[in-house]
Order: structure tokens, then C-alpha cells, then sequence
């Protein structure tokens, strides 16, 4: 996976790519690829703790976000923390959180414009990293620093901001100063292609993790008055979340088994590779209590499943999805 968003990136800047604009861009579009490939099968893994038994490997290989622009701490705190808490709750899982533009939740506010937003979102969705590496991340640290968030990381406000400071400045430097300097292309050529590997990996990373949570059989529940859920945790994360593509490899190998999204929320410390046989006794013992387990048999109808829902939030205030 590594060498997937790599080597296109070295024969760029050896200036191999300058050959000709039909071999440059799609160089771009296979890092784009690659972004996808490194953060779902090696990055998310490393980030729980399940890629390998030594934590050093894991912290190290988990820092590779930073090196594709985002902020390892800041998606810790996110994924780890917040997502996997409190899956689908509106407000604090910020996996379903993309402002007043597109409504994810059928207990956020339902605006007019919504009723296209299974149209539009598609587009969003593609804007995705572009926003995260350039604003959010910084945006998050202030959010998590004032919830008190940044003490599960052991750093302060201060150092944070200056970490995530010199991590973007290093970023930028590699990913356009040095194609600048050495590819042999102008640089308007290569902010294009910058843009376009971001649009291609924020679009295929909507398109893993948005039809495993966000379709017509998730439950959407919310704590009570007291902050008490109505289901325990295990039933919450079985409720709000959905497989897909179970017997396709190609995808289990390059989406580091996320298309088994129940056995990852039931079981987030453990290593992808085991999720196919993981998911066999979950099945079971589902079946067994009559809790729903659902798993949609492609890829496709994951995403036809997403796009229904889309549709379905953008004309109603509230659904009973059970």
C-alpha cells in the first residue's frame, strides 16, 4: 500500500512523470489511490493498536498520516474515541457530522435543500481531504482542547498547534515545493494534480466508511435525559452498523477489512485479517437472540443503500428505522 502512493510520488519528482501530462496525472490519481489504500488497511489499523503486537510499529506506522497531510491525534481522538462511543449519535460522532449541508441523522434539523442532498452529497464527499488537511485539523484542535479531548493525546493546546503547524509546512514542502523544483512541470500542473489525488481519495473514503453507518437499517438511537443509552454497547454498535461485500477479497484486502464494519466496532483491537472469520460466529450468535445483523452482498448495493438513505433524510424529519 505504501508503494502505492510512493513510487508514483518519486517518479514525479524524478521528473520521469514530465514525459507527457497523460502519464503525469494519472501518477496523481494512483496516490490519490493510494492515500485510500494506506489509510484504510494499514494507517486505521495502527491507529487501534491491531496491526501488529509491537507498539512501536504501531505508533510508527499510524504517524504515516501525517506524511499524507492530516494529523494522527486529531483522528485518534475522532475515530477512536468519539466514533467508536458513540456511533450515529448525533452531535458526537463526527463521522455523520458534515454541518447543515448534508443530513445524516434523522435527528438533525431537515432544511429544504436537503431534498437533494442524495444528488450533491456525491460531490461533497469528494471535497472531503481537501477541507480536512488544509482547515479541520486545526479547526479540531481548538474543539478538542476546549472538551478537554487533548489530554487522552498528552499535549497541550499549545504544542499541538505548533506540532500540526510543522507537520503541514513539511507537507507542503514534499508534496509541492519539490515536484516544483524537480519534475520538470509547471506548477499549475501540479497543484491540478494535487487537487485531484485529494478528490479521488476524500470521494473513495466517503464510499467505505458513509454505507457502513449511514443506510435505512441503522438505529440512529440517542442517550436518554440522564445520558444513558437505551441498548447496551454492543447492541448499539450491531444497530448502527452494517457489512457489505463480505465474500469479495479484492475489496477486504484494500479497504483493510472495513467492509466488515460490525466485527471492527465489536472488535476495534483486532487485526483486520481476522474479521472474515470473526464475522461467521457473530453471525450466530446474532441469529441466536434475534438482533439484526446486517450485510449487503456488494459493494454496489452498499453504496445504492447510502444513496437511498441520503434520499430518504432529505424528506423527513424523523424516520423509524426499526
Amino acid at each position: 500500500m505504501l508503494s502505492l502512493y510512493f513510487i508514483p510520488y518519486l517518479v514525479i519528482v524524478s521528473g520521469l512523470g514530465s514525459v507527457s501530462l497523460w502519464l503525469f496525472y494519472p501518477l496523481w490519481l494512483i496516490m490519490g489511490f493510494g492515500i485510500v489504500g494506506i489509510g484504510a488497511s494499514v494507517m486505521h489499523d495502527s491507529n487501534h493498536g491491531s496491526y501488529t503486537e509491537n507498539k512501536a510499529v504501531n505508533r510508527l506506522l499510524g504517524s504515516v498520516l501525517n506524511i499524507l497531510g492530516g494529523y494522527s491525534r486529531n483522528w485518534k481522538i475522532q475515530h477512536n474515541i468519539l466514533h467508536h462511543t458513540y456511533t450515529n449519535i448525533a452531535g458526537l460522532d463526527e463521522d455523520i457530522d458534515a454541518g447543515a449541508i448534508i443530513r445524516m441523522s434523522p435527528d438533525k434539523p431537515l432544511k429544504r435543500y436537503h431534498r437533494y442532498q442524495h444528488i450533491y452529497a456525491w460531490f461533497l464527499y469528494c471535497l472531503m481531504n481537501l477541507f480536512w488537511i488544509t482547515a479541520k485539523d486545526f479547526k479540531l484542535l481548538f474543539r478538542y482542547d476546549k472538551n478537554n479531548l487533548l489530554v487522552k493525546e498528552n499535549i497541550t493546546l499549545r504544542k499541538a498547534i505548533i506540532e500540526l503547524a510543522l507537520l503541514k509546512v513539511l507537507y507542503v514542502a514534499y508534496i509541492f515545493v519539490l515536484p516544483i523544483l524537480f519534475s520538470g512541470v509547471a506548477w499549475y500542473h501540479i497543484v491540478t494534480g494535487f487537487v485531484l489525488m485529494h478528490l479521488i481519495a476524500g470521494f473513495s473514503l466517503a464510499c467505505i466508511f458513509q454505507p457502513a453507518h449511514v443506510v435505512e437499517t441503522s438505529d440512529f438511537s440517542s442517550p436518554t435525559d440522564e445520558r444513558k443509552m437505551e441498548n447496551y454497547w454492543a447492541l448499539h454498535q450491531i444497530l448502527n452498523t452494517a457489512d457489505f461485500a463480505p465474500d469479495n477479497k479484492l475489496v477486504c484486502w484494500f479497504i483493510g477489512g472495513l467492509n466488515f464494519q460490525i466485527e471492527h466496532h465489536l472488535f476495534p483491537h483486532v487485526c483486520h485479517v481476522h474479521y472474515p472469520s470473526i464475522a461467521k460466529i457473530v453471525a450466530k450468535v446474532a441469529k441466536e437472540h434475534n438482533i439484526p445483523y446486517i450485510v449487503m452482498p456488494t459493494f454496489g448495493s452498499a453504496i445504492a443503500a447510502h444513496g437511498k438513505m441520503l434520499k430518504m433524510l432529505g424528506r423527513n424529519e424523523k424516520l423509524n428505522f426499526q
